[in-house]
């Protein structure tokens, strides 16, 4: 079995699609919040019941983003599930940047001299490594990590949890 059949197969399991529909879901909900409510630090988890999204939003603007998100994907705007700032395109970037770094230091043994000599190099191959990580990125959240069909889903609850001065919202799914 190839590695795209592979990867193929692993994307069809019904837990896995449903944990990228949600994670297009999150990521076209924190969109629709961002064209209507100016705030930073939105972030968000999904898994294969929904997502959790952290961030002090008013859960009425939550639950309207999120309608407005799911009409959105089925009306067929596929750019809506892929976010500049996902975690993929950062795992994205980390696992390149340490891959050459790695591969760059390859040959230097021990010696700090060699190593420091070799940092031109790194800096360069580091440098590429995080301008190629970002369409990179881009495109493993277009195909792998995220799904922009969201099928028959639809938006079970929204509950709005506080710890502290700490807030998030629940969105579950089925």
């Amino acid at each position: 079995m190839g590695m795209k059949t592979l990867l193929s197969a692993v994307l069809a399991k019904p837990a896995v699609e449903r944990v990228r529909r949600n994670h297009g879901l999150e990521h076209a909900t924190i969109h629709m919040i961002g064209a209507r409510v100016r705030r930073g630090g939105m972030t968000g988890r999904s898994d294969h019941h929904g997502f959790t999204l952290y961030g002090d939003v008013p859960t009425e603007v939550l639950a309207d983003a999120c309608e407005r998100a799911l009409q959105h994907l089925r009306s067929g705007e596929r750019g809506l599930a892929i976010h500049p700032y996902c975690g993929t395109n950062f795992v994205t970037a980390g696992v390149l940047a340490s891959l050459v770094a790695v591969l760059g230091l390859l040959g230097t043994g021990r010696s700090w001299r060699a190593r420091l000599a070799r940092l031109p190099l790194l800096i360069s191959l580091m440098t590429g490594a995080l301008i190629l990580s970002q369409p990179l990125g881009m495109a493993i959240q277009r195909n792998v990590t995220t799904s922009a069909d969201p099928g028959d889903m639809e938006i079970v609850s929204i509950k709005r949890r506080r710890i502290g001065a700490f807030t998030f919202h629940r969105v579950d799914t089925r």
